[in-house]
């Protein structure tokens, strides 16, 4: 049994439209630079072959990913978010103990997460401690750096108070 993909409708969106690239744009600009490199004559030597051949197997590569990902595709609809208590699909506004500074994070599925956006997994350390936690709960999050203790200050639905 694979295991489930937790998404936002808005990584959904993400992935079907990179997919779609990929599968019509990306398959035909490579083809053509495969078909352009073979012109050329002597393929032992052709760099510029090779390195198409290889972002072929790359954007593959890449597609069997995303199908792979979509085939297992849970939806979260962030309009019925239960905002009592942190969840996948919902924001949050945290108060790190430590430095006492306020941070803001979208928890999404693994597939989405991307911290330099503030968007971070279910399944890595912190998002892990925050599931499930309520506004005024203090959650502890072990690292390799210590204990890292943060306050739960708010949770809202994307889009509300970002």
């Amino acid at each position: 049994m694979n295991k489930k993909n937790l998404l936002t409708y808005e990584g959904l969106q993400n992935l079907e439209n990179e997919l779609q690239d990929l599968k019509v744009v990306k398959r035909k600009e490579v083809a053509q630079k495969i078909k352009e490199a073979r012109e050329q004559g002597d393929l032992s030597e052709n760099a510029e072959y090779d390195a198409a051949k290889d972002e072929q197997r790359d954007i593959e590569t890449r597609i069997e990913e995303i199908e792979k990902i979509l085939k297992n595709a849970e939806v979260v609809v962030e309009d019925e978010v239960d905002l009592d208590k942190i969840s996948v699909g919902c924001s949050v506004r945290i108060l790190d103990c430590e430095f006492d500074e306020e941070l803001n994070y979208k928890i999404v599925g693994s597939t989405e997460a991307n911290s330099l956006k503030g968007k971070i997994s279910n399944e890595s350390p912190v998002g892990r401690a925050l599931i499930g936690a309520k506004v005024g709960d203090t959650v502890e999050v072990e690292t390799q750096a210590g204990v890292l203790q943060y306050k739960v200050l708010e949770i809202h639905r994307s889009g509300q108070g970002e």
